[in-house]
């Protein structure tokens, strides 16, 4: 694999670290900006409406750039969202600056994915997406509970400042490691990148993504207070607890790319399944306290085994303006945290238990799985059946005696 891959998984490390560690410094924010803690919990929100517009936004109108410039640039961004965010003076400034941040997430994750796949041997395209989701995944095991520690301990300020310098240190790695060969975009520009949307396959690659990454968020926005009052766990062990998740996603990314690179339908759909069954099982594992860690673990693994077989198939659909379709991915991903957050919260109001929004996240995980049961069909109707053996290979390059089709 190419080392400059390592270089994305720095820039993923830090997205990822600013993404959630603002859960965790709510109160001290809290209390230093003297607002309510609904008034602090907008600013999560304020960094996912920036994901949301800046994914397709930014990777639509730099179509016709140097992919390498983009990245670096998008980090340039980012280091200085972060950087406002620390020396925001009043709550006005620090929701503008989250906004910031999160601009160039989407786009960094959409262009850096295209280029991880330029960069890798056609059988290989799925795991060089997952090396570079590896630094978001590895964020949740060591950035986020590191970055909450120093918040707490040096002020909240203090947290988006290193933040800022993992950023920097990501500028450096993509500048040395990134080549500048083999980086530029395709030359249809905006208008190409924008027509390639239109496509039923791409709608439906994403709808899978939103139900089925909608299902983890729908049970992980509730894990604490399964874990306290499910599981009987103290509040001073969930942090902890929620770093299991991050080992549990950094297994699955790693596994899912792995077995993408041999089938990629397949191993979304036996994603999708094992996600559903975890959570459908999280009402009994969540009841003792042996059995819990048991739980985290699994959804981790389960929902993360699909993270690179999703973004490939909405760069295969659109494979005249990927940057633009794996960009979007990142939006609908955000729309999945957002909108899965909703439906389990819906189930707790509804009065069906602590546990009642992992059952609604597997009735999610299925709804996924069937959007992508038709996304298969619409492909089977579209595609002319070639005589022989195939198999699926991420990228769409032929290999020997191989018959390869998206």
């Amino acid at each position: 694999m190419p080392l400059a891959l390592l270089a994305l998984a720095v820039g993923a490390f830090g997205i990822g670290t600013t993404e959630f560690v603002m859960m965790g410094l709510l109160p001290d924010v809290a209390d230093d900006l003297h607002i309510s803690l609904p008034d602090a919990g907008h600013l999560v929100s304020a960094y996912a409406l920036g994901v949301v517009i800046g994914a397709p936004l930014l990777a639509a109108v730099t179509a016709r750039m140097p992919r390498r410039r983009v990245l670096i640039g998008l980090m340039a961004l980012f280091v200085a969202g972060n950087t406002l965010s620390a020396f925001a003076p009043d709550y006005d400034w620090l929701l503008a600056a989250r906004f910031l941040s999160g601009l160039p997430h989407g786009a960094f994750f959409g262009v850096g994915a295209v280029v991880a796949t330029n960069m890798a041997s056609p059988e290989r395209k799925a795991r060089a997406v997952s090396l570079m989701f590896l630094g978001l995944t590895v964020a949740n095991i060591a950035g986020v509970p590191v970055a909450t520690l120093m918040g707490q301990s040096l002020g909240w300020r203090s947290t988006f400042l290193g933040v800022s310098v993992i950023g920097v240190l990501a500028v450096v790695a993509l500048a040395l490691l990134v080549p500048r060969d083999g980086t530029h975009a395709p030359s249809a520009g905006l208008r190409g990148e924008l027509a390639a949307l239109k496509s039923l396959p791409v709608w439906l690659a994403l709808g899978t993504t939103v139900a089925g990454f909608g299902a983890l968020f729908a049970a992980y926005s509730y894990i604490t207070p399964m874990l306290t009052d499910s599981a009987g766990y103290a509040d001073s062990s969930v942090t902890l607890l929620l770093a299991l998740f991050g080992v549990g996603a950094t297994a699955g990314n790693l596994l899912g790319g792995r077995l993408a690179d041999r089938s990629m339908r397949a191993t979304l759909f036996g994603g999708l399944i094992s996600l559903a069954a975890v959570l459908a099982l999280f009402p009994v594992l969540m009841r003792t306290a042996w059995s819990a860690p048991v739980a985290v673990v699994l959804l981790g693994t389960a929902a993360f085994v699909t993270s690179s077989p999703l973004l490939l198939m909405v760069m295969e659909k659109a494979s005249s303006a990927p940057s633009l379709a794996s960009s979007a991915n990142q939006a609908a991903f955000n729309l999945a945290n957002a909108g899965g957050a909703w439906i389990g919260g819906l189930a707790l109001a509804a009065g069906f238990g602590v546990t009642s929004p992992a059952l609604a996240g597997a009735l999610l995980a299925v709804l996924g799985l069937g959007v992508a049961g038709v996304a298969y069909g619409v492909d089977r109707r579209r595609v002319p059946q070639p005589a022989g053996r195939e198999r699926l290979v991420a990228g769409n390059v032929p290999r020997q005696s191989e018959t390869v089709r998206s």
